[in-house]
This record gives C-alpha cells, structure tokens and sequence, in this order.
C-alpha cells in the first residue's frame, strides 16, 4: 500500500489558520513564484474560496518549490479530512485538490444528495478511515489533512511521513498542525529540505 502522508502548510510556531480558520499569509508562495503549476488544483488554493478551489494553472511558485510541490500531488490518491473542514469548505464542491479519493472522517453521514457523483466516503473513527483511504489509494499516497483529526491519525500511529511547507509567519494563536495530542513523539531527522521563496518544505519519516 502506499505511504500515509500527514502534510500542510504551517506557520514557523505551528499553526495551520487562525481561530477563525483564515490562513492569513500561509498560502501567498503558491501564487507568487515565476514557475506554473499545472496539471490539477492544488492543496492551498485559494483564498479566493477559502483556501482550495481553483485551476491548477493558477499557481506559479517559486522553481525551488516546483518540482517538489507537482511531484507532491501527483502521488495523491486518497485524501483524509476532518468533517469540520468539509463543512466549511463544502467538500470543495466534490472536486478534490489532489488525487480522485476523499475519505472524512465523521460521526456523520454524508449529506442528503450532495454531489452524488464524487467519490467521498464517511468514515467513523481514525483507523477506518485510513483502511478505507488505503484501500482506495492502492500503491498512491493517502494524504492526511494536518490538524484535529490528522493528529489523532498521527497520535494513533498510523502516519509514515510528515510533510510541512513552514511559511515565515507566527501567529500565536489557532489551529495546531498536531490538533491537540498529547505526549511527545520522535521523528526521524528530516530527509527531505528544500528552501524556496517565503516557504521551506521538510519531509520526516516518523519514526516507530
């Protein structure tokens, strides 16, 4: 199967938004770069409809980031996502950012009649969505959305990597990259670094 993926952008004090779920500056690298992005949307588009929602053209980041952000989504088969962000983004309209897979985690159905089409599945409890996510995503990689119900993931062991596009902002204040767990948990040394322009992507292997 393939690799379980908790990524996000994420301020250098560990937050993903603010209180109110705005990303502020988090996602400005993503349209300021000289190089496009093609080939699907992306997870950071845009603050035009909250955070995801806009061609793939769209984007233009910087050439460091470039090779290491299309790779990125291209791998994705599944999504994991929490329903808090469901709601507020409203499943991006049943047209995912990345990958043809989306498995939200809730205690909740999906709603009556909402896009029929898409291939959303709603999962209660953390281990059967990524059951469910793997199963979907064969030998491509499931990512998880970071924050509440990314950090019970984690916290339950079932992520292999971490992935963060840290932005030069602190908020002091919000939504927690880990969401609330408790307890410390070791990582290997990052094995992936990679500086672009007003944002440095690292990669861990989260170690067992």
């Amino acid at each position: 199967m393939g690799t379980v993926i908790m990524n996000s952008v994420v301020s250098v004090d560990g937050f993903i938004a603010d209180e109110n779920d705005a990303v502020g500056p988090l996602h400005e690298w993503l349209f300021s770069g000289d190089t496009p992005i093609t080939g699907g949307r992306g997870p950071g588009d845009g603050e035009r409809k909250f955070d995801h929602s806009g061609a793939g053209n769209s984007f233009k980041v910087s050439r460091a980031s470039a090779e290491y952000v299309r790779s990125m989504w291209e791998s994705i088969g599944t999504i994991v996502m929490g329903r808090t962000l469901f709601d507020l983004m409203n499943g991006w309209e049943g047209q995912p950012p990345a990958g043809e897979h989306v498995v939200v985690v809730s205690h909740r159905p999906k709603p009556e009649g909402w896009h029929p089409e898409a291939s959303y599945h709603f999962v209660d409890g953390v281990e059967a969505a990524i059951e469910k996510a793997q199963a979907l995503a064969g030998e491509r990689t499931v990512a998880v959305n970071a924050g509440e119900v990314g950090g019970q993931i984690f916290a339950a062991g079932l992520v292999d990597e971490v992935a963060m596009d840290v932005v030069p902002v602190v908020f002091g204040s919000g939504k927690r990259y880990f969401g609330g767990i408790d307890g410390q948990h070791l990582l290997e040394d990052p094995h992936l670094v990679i500086q672009g322009d007003r944002v440095l992507h690292l990669k861990f292997t989260v170690r067992r």
